[in-house]
């Protein structure tokens, strides 16, 4: 028997009426054959762990500390796996599809700049001046659609590349809309309540091995409602999306925990990731980075690797293209070690 099958047709039978189900997924760009062991949505997943090296890049670039000393501190990869492992809490309750939510979680975040926060400030700043916008949702379908496997992409399924471009809310609040395309799935929907909790959670644990904030810093009221210790707030979150959304044909939260979770995450954005503390003291040195590294690769475009084949580099927006491909694709060590090379003279070594 196809074991494919076998398990669509589970999906079928067990998974909630407002799931996804892989054997109703509207395909691929490119046609290809089904594989007999996996759905869809389970090849995509391995192929974002398998094939792309932008999962593996995402080890060697920031969260929120930059270049931390010690080794306990978020990277992008390890806010991709707790985004993974409360997405699927939050799918299996619910009985949504995991694998799909699995996929879209771990694509979610391929196409962030190195540095974080103001590495992203850094490079859109740089792109600007040349025609261009850069934001990572949009670049991280971008990653997957046309880098990845050397210019061909990995050719994921309609519903995890809608998920990876709307899986953000950036600063907004919990009801307002994300960047980028509406959730076409619920399991996107659970992506982006799920990269929420997961973030303001962690670098709340990070900024306080940091000791850049203390926990009674933040507002008394939400720590009420959510809890004072990492694990309680988190347990309370999901705990409250799922009774929110169970039976419901898209993810909510109540008002409560809601605006408990705004006020922690508008406490983050103003004395965390957009201070002028310790933590963030490289901010402007970090934007000048990006935009230098920018324009001596758009002077000397023979410093791009392998530019998308597509782009034509005598062409000015083309080749901006090509800077910002390869300028978010670069790790924080890359990124300061191509800085190095390019603007400070070199020791000189004699016979």
């Amino acid at each position: 028997m196809d074991v494919r099958l076998r398990i669509e047709g589970e999906e079928a039978a067990r998974l909630s009426e407002f799931a996804a189900r892989a054997g109703n997924s509207r395909g691929r760009a490119r046609p290809e054959p089904e594989c007999p062991l996996r759905t869809c949505y389970m090849r995509d997943r391995d192929r974002i762990m398998h094939q792309a090296k932008s999962f593996r890049r995402l080890a060697h670039k920031t969260q929120v500390f930059v270049s931390p000393a010690e080794d306990h501190y978020r990277t992008r990869l390890s806010h991709t796996l707790e985004v993974a492992q409360i997405a699927r809490t939050i799918a299996r309750a619910l009985s949504l599809n995991e694998d799909l939510t699995e996929a879209i979680a771990l694509a979610h975040d391929l196409g962030h700049a190195p540095y974080g926060h103001a590495g992203e400030e850094g490079l859109d700043d740089a792109y600007r001046r040349h025609g261009g916008r850069f934001h990572h949702a949009p670049h991280s379908l971008r990653v997957v659609d046309h880098l990845e496997n050397d210019g061909v992409g990995l050719n994921l399924t309609f519903e995890v590349r809608n998920g990876i471009l709307s899986h953000t809310k950036g600063r907004t609040d919990w009801a307002n809309s994300a960047v980028g395309s509406s959730p076409a799935t619920v399991e996107a929907q659970v992506v982006r309540v799920s990269d929420r909790i997961a973030y303001l959670n962690h670098d709340i644990d990070d900024a306080l091995r940091a000791g850049v904030m203390a926990l009674d810093d933040l507002p008394a009221d939400a720590l009420d409602v959510l809890g004072r210790g990492h694990g309680q707030r988190i347990d309370t979150m999901v705990h409250d999306v799922v009774a929110r959304s169970l039976g419901q044909p898209a993810i909510g939260m109540s008002t409560e925990v809601a605006q408990a979770s705004d006020a922690v995450k508008e406490h983050l954005y103003d004395h965390v990731y957009l201070s002028a503390t310790a933590a963030n003291a490289d901010r402007g040195r970090i934007k000048a980075l990006l935009g230098a590294l920018f324009e001596a690769h758009m002077a000397e475009p023979e410093r791009l690797p392998r530019p998308h084949p597509a782009l034509d580099l005598s062409q000015p927006a083309d080749r901006a293209r090509a800077v910002a491909d390869h300028l978010a694709g670069m790790s924080d060590r890359y990124a300061k070690d191509t800085y190095l090379r390019l603007f400070l003279p070199r020791d000189w070594q004699g016979a």
